[in-house]
């Protein structure tokens, strides 16, 4: 291997975060990595004073095209869009699990969805991989002053969306053992008690399995979905499996064998205020493959 390449290698990584949280899609950044080494080959690396971030630039940019396109296409997107999941390795400790969360966790990804390509590459490289605002004006081809505008609008709207409870792990570990026992065995009782009033579950069948084409509202509603498949299926068909995903504890849940479903989760530490299940099977691929039946 020359040392170009393993100089891209090295960024491999880096830049492939970049573009996951951009997209949402591991498929998308794998693509968007591919392009960018095309265009590195193709430079003339002698002339770059900052290779890395020459890199990530042209990471980024073709995140951003990538995302105006995939924009127009979400809007006519079968039912609700939600990320596809990335199965994440335990944290050495609470702590790390905890930073973890809070910059790759599901329930940010969706509604970085809300924000305009600009303004969420400009969120996510100053947020979650601190890039400062004279790199990112660079960076984005725009004046310090709207990139720093860029970040607060940003920050403004997802705050005002975004879970307002910061749980320990050890708490929200807790409350998904609960929550597979109880789906696992088809408790009821134990359901309606974890999940909120309030609470709303929202899934992504991709218009290739069913699902619900809106939230679902309603602590009560959710726990007889739960109840109902177990009925269904039967309890030997059943596996509820606690894995980690984004960096959070989620379930992953097996019909017969086979993956159906990502389940990812926010609470407020006393019980579930939101579930995201990923039912697509083309964003499952990755997760079938690396957890067979």
């Amino acid at each position: 291997m020359d040392e170009p390449t393993r100089h891209f290698d090295r960024l491999r990584p880096r830049l492939q975060a970049i573009a996951y949280r951009m997209l949402g899609s591991l498929a998308e950044a794998e693509e968007v990595v591919q392009d960018s080494w095309l265009a590195w080959h193709e430079a003339d690396r002698q002339a770059l004073a900052n290779p890395e971030a020459w890199l990530v630039t042209v990471a980024t940019r073709l995140a951003i095209d990538r995302l105006r396109q995939a924009k127009r296409q979400r809007e006519q997107y079968p039912g609700i869009w939600l990320p596809e999941p990335l199965m994440t390795e335990a944290p050495a400790t609470p702590e790390d699990l905890l930073e973890r969360a809070g910059e790759l966790s599901y329930a940010v990804l969706a509604l970085l969805e809300r924000l305009s390509p600009e303004s969420r590459a400009a969120f996510l490289l100053r947020e979650v991989f601190d890039v400062e605002y004279a790199e990112l004006s660079r960076l984005l081809g725009k004046a310090e002053s709207a990139c720093r505008q860029l970040v607060h609008r940003a920050r403004t709207q997802l705050r005002e969306a975004r879970p307002r409870y910061a749980v320990p792990p050890d708490t929200h570990l807790r409350l998904m053992r609960g929550f597979a026992q109880a789906a696992g065995s088809g408790d009821l009782t134990q359901l309606r008690a974890l999940l909120a009033d309030e609470a709303e579950l929202l899934g992504d069948g991709g218009g290739k399995v069913a699902s619900f084409p809106g939230p679902l509202r309603g602590g009560e509603r959710i726990a007889m979905l739960f109840y109902a498949g177990v009925r269904r299926f039967g309890l030997e068909a059943l596996r509820i499996e606690l894995v980690h995903l984004n960096g959070q504890w989620g379930l992953l849940r097996h019909v017969q064998g086979e993956l159906e479903s990502a389940l990812s989760f926010e609470t407020d530490g006393e019980r579930i205020l939101r579930i995201h299940v990923q039912r697509n099977p083309d964003k499952l691929a990755r997760l079938r493959a690396a957890h067979p039946g």
